[in-house]
């Protein structure tokens, strides 16, 4: 094999590592974010503004973070163009489910969308705890498109300090 052909085949190599591996990254965050939007019923009013333009598919990202300190474990979900009464908030065991419905809103009386990304119908999200929470004492809030859900840990998941004496 020829120097530049031994170069080219090296190169190529080296591409297609880091193409997988952007791949397999992008898939790993990804996967827990991708929720599924299942259209309660077909919407006219949005077919006949999008005619000619791809349609989201139904799966869009529905980022979460989790955060978690010695008290409680914060929930955020984001969650844009909603309001705070299209949400629905479940806890069982250690899931907490959030479901909904986000509906399509018209821009305008006339005119037509040329891109349609964003998805509209009903969803649920469902996210497992890291420990142990108290039921009673959640509070959920949504502000500026991020749902927010803070849960009490449950005694037996609460840090403790432990103060150590002198024998």
């Amino acid at each position: 094999m020829t120097k530049l052909a031994e170069q080219l085949k090296q190169g190529a190599d080296q591409a297609w590592e880091s193409l997988s591996e952007g791949w397999r990254e992008l898939s790993a965050r990804a996967s827990g974010a991708l929720t599924r939007f299942r259209p309660r019923q077909a919407s006219p009013t949005l077919a006949d503004r999008t005619e000619g333009v791809l349609p989201f598919g139904g799966w869009a990202f529905m980022a979460v973070d989790v955060f978690d300190d010695d008290d409680k474990v914060v929930v955020r979900i984001e969650a844009p163009g909603m309001r705070r009464d299209d949400f629905n908030v479940e806890l069982q065991g250690d899931v907490l489910s959030v479901w909904g419905e986000k509906q399509f809103d018209q821009e305008a009386t006339r005119g037509r969308y040329s891109v349609v990304q964003c998805a509209y119908g009903s969803f649920r999200r469902n996210v497992v705890l890291p420990v142990p929470v108290k039921p009673d004492k959640t509070k959920a809030s949504y502000r500026d498109g991020v749902l927010r859900i803070e849960l009490l840990k449950a005694d037996a998941a609460r840090a403790r300090r432990i103060a150590v004496s002198t024998a």
